[in-house]
């Protein structure tokens, strides 16, 4: 089992920037690539960011690519995305999710742990 816990979510104008972390506990943070997804009332839950374990290889969603960066620290067991340059748009739930593979998706069905989600809000 792998808890996933985010924070960093909260208020913010458009133009403005926010750092979410997601901390992993149990087993073996390492051997898990994670992604970002976000859910907007209403809407699916889509992909955002992902990270592998290994190499530190990312892939970004076109609607966030120059704007969010995924990273991670193993060593801390904490995997982030921060968030520059926000637009109201990128208001949502934003969910972190570990995958015990290297192998890139965007399918939620393919993560197999979830934090509760944070919410992230932009104002106009």
């Amino acid at each position: 089992q792998v808890q996933l816990v985010e924070s960093g979510g909260g208020l913010v104008q458009a133009g403005g920037s926010l750092r979410l972390s997601c901390a992993a506990s149990g087993r073996t943070f390492s051997g898990y690539s994670m992604g970002w997804f976000r859910q907007a009332p209403g809407r699916n839950r889509e992909f955002v960011a992902f990270i592998r374990w290994n190499d530190g290889s990312t892939y970004h969603a076109d609607s966030v690519k120059g704007r969010f960066t995924i990273s991670r620290d193993n060593a801390k067991n904490t995997v982030y995305l921060q968030m520059n340059s926000l637009k109201p748009e990128d208001t949502a739930v934003y969910y972190c999710a570990a995958r015990g593979s290297v192998v890139f998706t965007t399918s939620t069905l393919e993560y197999d742990y979830w934090g509760q989600g944070t919410q992230v809000t932009v104002s106009s």
